[in-house]
């Protein structure tokens, strides 16, 4: 009988047509209990059994019924229906469950239901002046809800170069064993090429992108003469000789403003945070004072006078990495050391000539001091002694030097325009090194010099040139051929900083704007 008929059968008589299990289950007992022995095999016959069609068990027509078991003595019943071997008590058992399920209440409908739960609500995405940023085209006038949500994840993730440590929410795994399941399900859940990329920087063309301005919300024409990224937030400082030092949260987009410091007829020469991110310190063009701001306890507080400090005017300072000290450079030659702690002096150091730059190397255990007759001397910060002193090769006057954070480069600037990478083993012990590579991309005075986190990149300016600034490539010191471009709003660059990780680059340049740069490669602030 075709399914669609017997389905439109009545009920009793759908119970007639199938026997009860129970019963016939128990008269086979029966019979076999009453021959007074075990049961007898049947007699193999000459004549072949057909064999087994689709939906009927055995070869009699009393078998052909659909859902009728085949006994065979001395084994369970077998149901060719459910394709399963089953004993008698499974079945009493499963039709009890069946019973249970079939006993069930029926599912509440609810009262009533509000159309309006069902509406999506749509965001106007045209009347404001930050979901208009993100339409793809002039049909998203409204968005739902989920959309946008979509939409502000989708933008975030790209300003960011992917999702941030603090915002993944993988589950902890219990045992090796699960982990490496997992590794087997994401190897056959995923196509395409399994040799992983490398992570270093590849040189040639680098993936930058041109961000909005640092500080857009607080434009000036005023000159930047400082710009650096706060060393644990996502923070960036921007401060010039409009007597202002500004704080601008980074994301990419707008770069809202957190807060300014206005220091009355104090234009500041330069900036910079402390190690740990807790204080900003501030020297001007023509004054002694130091302007210490205290962020935790939103406090200015001016160090007027240095005991044993005989300076007409405090202008460039360096900060150690590990935080302890503050090196200014003074007038005839010399070096200061201060505490950072307590702003006292602890000792100086005197070149010849004058000083034209300073640093600290990455373990805060030497000063590397450029000096105007072009030579290098390397100073131990405990005994303030000279360990080591040099002459850039073919340097007249040294204007910039900076050393990398992982211990391996120093880079020398002179006012010819050529930059020296040295490397620092060979800046401690040989009178007359050699440097690993001449940079010779700029044709003015190179003014500025810093090494990114990663020891990547080195970027190079100088302020007089409109657009003198490059990306060289380490370890090969080659330069990067798409930057600055052609069309760039650069002019001349006063200030650059890279971002704790890498991911940000920004300069400060005369016209009053700290251009900010998103680069790609790295994927972390």
């Amino acid at each position: 009988m075709p399914p669609e008929r017997r389905s439109r059968m009545r009920p009793e008589r759908r119970a007639r047509a199938r026997p009860d299990r129970k019963t016939k289950m128990r008269s086979d007992q029966k019979a076999r209990a009453g021959t007074g022995g075990p049961p007898q095999k049947a007699a193999p016959s000459s004549r072949r059994t057909p064999p087994a069609q689709p939906g009927r068990e055995g070869g009699s027509p009393e078998g052909w019924r659909r859902g009728a078991p085949l006994c065979v003595p001395g084994l369970p019943a077998l149901d060719c229906k459910l394709g399963r071997v089953h004993s008698h008590e499974d079945s009493d058992d499963s039709e009890v469950e069946n019973e249970a399920k079939d006993s069930f209440p029926p599912q509440k409908q609810p009262v009533w239901v509000d159309e309006e739960d069902d509406e999506e609500e749509m965001v106007d995405m045209v009347n404001n002046r930050f979901r208009k940023d993100m339409m793809k085209n002039a049909t998203e006038n409204k968005l739902s809800k989920d959309k946008l949500q979509k939409r502000l994840k989708e933008e975030f993730q790209h300003a960011m170069g992917g999702v941030p440590a603090w915002a993944e929410t993988n589950k902890r795994k219990t045992s090796s064993d699960d982990e490496s399941e997992e590794d087997e399900d994401d190897l056959l859940h995923r196509t395409g090429n399994f040799i992983s990329t490398s992570t270093s920087l590849p040189r040639g063309i680098l993936k930058i992108k041109n961000c909005q301005p640092a500080n857009a919300e607080r434009p000036t024409t005023a000159r930047i003469s400082s710009v650096q990224f706060h060393p644990h937030a996502q923070v960036v400082m921007v401060a010039g000789l409009d007597n202002a030092v500004s704080l601008f949260q980074v994301d990419g987009k707008t770069n809202p403003k957190i807060q300014s410091i206005y220091l009355d007829k104090f234009p500041i020469f330069k900036a910079c945070f402390s190690a740990n991110g807790e204080e900003v310190l501030a020297t001007s063009i023509h004054s002694k004072v130091l302007y210490v701001y205290d962020m935790i306890a939103g406090k200015l507080i001016p160090v007027h006078q240095v005991r044993g400090l005989k300076e007409k005017r405090v202008r460039r300072f360096e900060v150690s990495p590990d935080g302890s000290f503050l090196l200014i450079n003074g007038v005839a030659g010399y070096s200061h050391l201060l505490s950072m702690k307590t702003k006292e002096l602890i000792g100086s150091m005197k070149i010849n000539g004058g000083v034209s730059a300073s640093t600290f190397s990455s373990d805060s255990k030497k000063i590397y001091t450029s000096s105007e007759d072009g030579e290098v001397y390397v100073w131990d910060v405990n005994s303030r002694k000279c360990l080591n002193r040099f002459v850039d090769e073919g340097s007249l006057r040294g204007l910039s030097i900076a050393t990398s954070r992982n211990g391996q480069y120093v880079a020398c600037g002179s006012n010819c325009g050529v930059v020296n990478i040295y490397n620092q083993d060979s800046c401690l012990q040989e009178a007359n090194p050699k440097p690993v590579k001449a940079i010779m991309n700029l044709v003015t005075g190179v003014t500025s010099l810093v090494f990114s986190p990663t020891t990547e990149i080195l970027a190079i300016a100088s302020e007089k040139m409109k657009e003198a600034v490059r990306l060289v490539h380490l370890p090969s010191c080659t330069v990067f051929s798409n930057f600055p471009g052609t069309k760039t709003n650069i002019s001349h660059v006063h200030t650059m900083d890279f971002s704790p990780r890498g991911g940000y680059f920004a300069l400060g340049n005369e016209k009053g704007k700290a251009l900010m740069y998103r680069l790609h490669h790295y994927s972390d602030f």
